[in-house]
């Protein structure tokens, strides 16, 4: 009997620990780990079917797992730096702990493999250009003039921007998209911005955000060409698509048709593409910059 109860609680104990699985994405990846001989894998389609049937499992007993990306080149730069052996399963086990920490990591929530691997993707180039760019804006150091923080004052100046931004957009759902060009590579950055029924104010994801407004100060430091495009989405109205392009420390509204061009143009080819229906075409209203606002100016 006690045997018995001994078994039962080690189950419920297994139930209650959070696991992280590493998972290579891409077969590029999977065959850079195929040179380690304790990396039992041959193929990488049978490797992606066993771990979503171990997600699956994990999930049905009621655990909990956290889905991480596995990157193969940073995988043997931790191994250099802690001094240990990249050919053992232990050390793919310590490098995975770390990276529910510090990587690019989503709950398992039951979807399939093939509608959680993109949205893994595209985490991972969100840290990746937050990182970018939070590195840039502090190499830029203090103003020759007055000593301030550039970065420091740059987001300031941001976020600022973007609470004007949410605070004057009509109702509804809000779609943003900040580009900065020639820092030098293209940094494009997203945020989602949904209202709340009852409170009617704008939810954010902090981490979206964060990165967001990183983007723009350091569009706003290096005064970087570059754009700022809202759309809004509300039940029973067109969707409202409006913007600005980055000019100096500041924010300079499009024309609608400026607008309508960017949105009805073909980035790689330069073609016109048909306007989608029910979609208003504006200009940004006023901001309410009046008086001085945050930020480094000289």
């Amino acid at each position: 009997m006690a045997h018995t109860d001994h078994r039962t609680m080690r189950s419920v104990l297994r139930r209650e620990i959070a696991g992280t699985i590493g998972l290579l994405t891409d077969e590029q990846d999977f065959r850079a780990m195929r040179r380690y001989r304790s990396f039992v894998f041959d193929d990488h389609t049978d490797y992606l079917r066993q771990v979503e049937a171990l997600l699956r499992t994990r999930s049905a007993q009621g655990g909990h797992t956290t889905v991480a990306l596995f990157d193969p080149g940073e995988y043997a730069e931790f191994c250099a730096d802690h001094g240990l052996d990249p050919d053992a399963a232990s050390t793919r086990t310590r490098y995975t702990a770390e990276l529910a920490i510090t990587g690019p990591a989503l709950p398992y929530d039951g979807r399939p493999l093939a509608e959680l691997v993109p949205e893994l993707v595209d985490e991972a180039v969100r840290q990746a250009t937050w990182e970018y760019a939070s590195t840039l804006l502090t190499r830029l150091g203090p103003c020759a003039s007055c000593g301030e923080d550039i970065g420091r004052a740059a987001f300031t100046r941001a976020a600022d921007l973007l609470t004007r931004i949410l605070a004057t957009a009509p109702p509804g759902n809000r779609h943003l998209v900040c580009s900065v060009r020639g820092t030098p590579e293209t940094l494009l950055a997203v945020l989602h911005a949904d209202e709340d029924d009852d409170t009617r104010t704008a939810q954010l994801d902090e981490a979206e955000a964060l990165e967001f407004t990183t983007v723009l100060a350091l569009g706003l430091a290096t005064r970087s060409p570059g754009g700022l495009v809202m759309r809004t989405s509300a039940p029973g109205t067109p969707d409202r698509v409006y913007g600005w392009r980055l000019r100096g420390d500041g924010l300079e509204p499009l024309t609608a048709g400026e607008v309508f061009d960017a949105y009805c143009t073909d980035v790689e080819s330069g073609d016109l593409i048909s306007p989608e229906p029910d979609v208003d075409y504006g200009t940004p209203p006023d901001l309410g910059e009046e008086g001085p606002t945050p930020g480094h100016r000289h």
